[in-house]
């Protein structure tokens, strides 16, 4: 019987610190993202103040990765941090948004703004019913099929699926669906064949019907 090779004790507690790391920031995320939703729902901002803050990670942090190491810093102060965002965003973002902000400051948690953006998100959809759906396919798949899929999933999983599509070639399976934490694969990609299929059958139906219709009258 041979011997199975040594783990890496290091590279597996470094994993595992990053993983509870990664579990930490998500639960603080969530936290937070609760609190502001409540508050924007209470004003009235609800849909608007994900979209702002969605906005404020993506065309602010991004580009600009050195302000967010600012704001993430323990080294700065709060009062610093406070006076960056009243000067950078003081008359652009919402003062709800812009006081969570200064909150997030004054508890140290700016660096959490990425996990509180996806929470924020999350509780949204789940809020309206929407089920966010990631359909992966080794092949591009067109848009009446993607609709199809979608009305499939909806009558499957209930609420308002949102699909987002990414092709993977070479996928076993033909294709994927995740749905939060669970995977479909097989049954998906024969119910796809299935669609795949009725629609070409439908096209060439509809191909013959026009066809049988200009058919010029036996004898002519």
């Amino acid at each position: 019987m041979s011997t199975p090779p040594p783990r890496d004790t290091a590279a597996d507690a470094h994993w595992a610190a990053e993983f509870d790391a990664d579990v930490a920031v998500e639960h603080i995320g969530e936290v937070y993202a609760g609190a502001l939703l409540g508050a924007a729902e209470n004003a009235g901002q609800l849909g608007e103040t994900v979209e702002e803050l969605e906005s404020l990670v993506r065309d602010v942090l991004a580009p600009l990765p050195q302000l967010e190491r600012i704001l993430s810093s323990a080294f700065v102060s709060h009062e610093e941090k406070e006076a960056l965002l009243d000067r950078l965003l003081g008359g652009r973002a919402s003062t709800l948004l812009l006081n969570f902000l200064k909150v997030l400051s004054r508890h140290g948690r700016l660096d959490a703004l990425r996990a509180i953006a996806r929470q924020a998100r999350a509780l949204y959809d789940r809020k309206r019913g929407v089920i966010p759906v990631e359909f992966v396919t080794a092949a591009p798949v067109s848009p009446p099929l993607l609709e199809q899929v979608r009305q499939r999933l909806q009558g499957l999983l209930g609420g308002d699926p949102h699909l987002k599509h990414r092709v993977q070639p070479g996928l076993i399976g033909g294709a994927v669906v995740r749905v939060g934490d669970t995977i479909y694969d097989g049954s998906i990609a024969n119910q796809l064949e299935k669609l795949r299929q009725q629609m070409i059958d439908r096209s060439v139906h509809e191909i013959q019907s026009r066809r049988d219709r200009f058919r010029p009258p036996a004898g002519n």
